[in-house]
């Protein structure tokens, strides 16, 4: 079956401008023949539109170029058809392509969705909402409204997201259900992952892989903001290791489980967060692992560098 790829752009994502990317397509895919169209991310997230150009015009790949939110829009929209997904990393914190261990380099990305070899990954519900690889309660979800409502992105403004409400964080009150187990907590923020990314290359749980059929499940409970720091940076850096039954009832000060359904009763009602924006919260949120959720296109073995095409400097 012969290729056809639509790229979506999200011109809005990260910091850098998008205004090389069209050229870069239309070279790569001119090289090797392949039919190509480019559009942008509908600004109103409506995919109606994109869907009836994929089904009428024949395309197989889909190819994002965006952040996690943008992937996370333009897979749930879309992964229902019969398509492969590639990206070229151009958001903020790319926790999806770096996972994935897709190239930051655009030429190098651009590379590999050329190759078009594709594997199933898994992803999730957040109360039937689609989610790619990341969910959080509490302070990283503040944090997140915070980052969407300044309009600029970039990670030094994302940092300054963090200092300001960290300053004024407070903890909120949990109670987490799985594998037919139950815990009460007070926390300062419950990350979701179905990868072991949290962004700009930290690692928020370390044992999360992108298609296992699991959920890892980071609660950061509460004490004082000072040990918070220190355990937390231990985190992002693969420092906690998973918990067995009996550790989880002792006094740990971070909690690391991995189940492939979990429920959260929200008693306070924290914020929510989904692939990093901001989402609607609940009094009860379910999150359930969806196996085999779509194709993406990722590395196979080791990728020749400078396959397909000159691929020029940077990584």
């Amino acid at each position: 079956m012969s290729r056809r790829i639509l790229f979506i752009i999200n011109p809005i994502a990260g910091t850098r401008s998008k205004r090389h990317l069209p050229v870069l397509i239309e070279q790569a895919c001119r090289k090797v023949e392949l039919p190509f169209d480019i559009v942008d991310s509908p600004k109103d997230g409506n995919y109606d539109r994109i869907r009836s150009m994929i089904q009428q015009n024949g395309f197989t790949d889909v190819a994002i170029a965006g952040g996690d939110g943008t992937l996370s829009a333009t897979i749930g929209a879309l992964r229902d058809l019969p398509v492969q997904f590639g990206i070229i990393p151009v958001g903020s914190g790319n926790g999806l392509a770096r996972a994935a261990r897709i190239p930051m380099n655009p030429l190098r990305a651009m590379s590999l969705i050329v190759i078009g070899r594709s594997a199933p990954i898994d992803a999730f519900t957040v109360n039937g909402r689609f989610a790619c690889m990341l969910s959080g309660l509490g302070f990283d979800a503040a944090v997140a409204a915070g980052f969407a409502e300044m309009g600029q992105r970039g990670l030094l403004n994302y940092i300054r997201q963090v200092i300001r409400h960290f300053r004024k964080a407070t903890t909120y009150s949990f109670q987490l259900e799985w594998n037919n187990q139950q815990i009460a907590v007070k926390a300062y923020f419950i990350s979701i992952a179905n990868s072991n990314q949290f962004g700009n290359g930290f690692t928020i749980a370390p044992k999360a892989s992108l298609n296992d059929g699991l959920l890892d499940v980071v609660v950061v409970k509460e004490q004082s903001k000072s040990s918070v720091i220190g355990r937390v940076i231990k985190q992002l850096l693969g420092g906690y290791r998973l918990l067995d039954e009996a550790e989880i009832k002792e006094k740990k000060r971070i909690l690391y489980i991995q189940s492939d359904r979990v429920t959260i009763h929200n008693h306070d009602n924290a914020p929510l967060h989904i692939d990093g924006d901001p989402a609607p919260t609940a009094e009860q949120i379910q999150m359930e692992i969806l196996r085999d959720a779509f194709l993406l296109i990722r590395p196979v073995g080791k990728m020749n560098k400078r396959s397909i095409f000159s691929l020029g400097d940077g990584d």
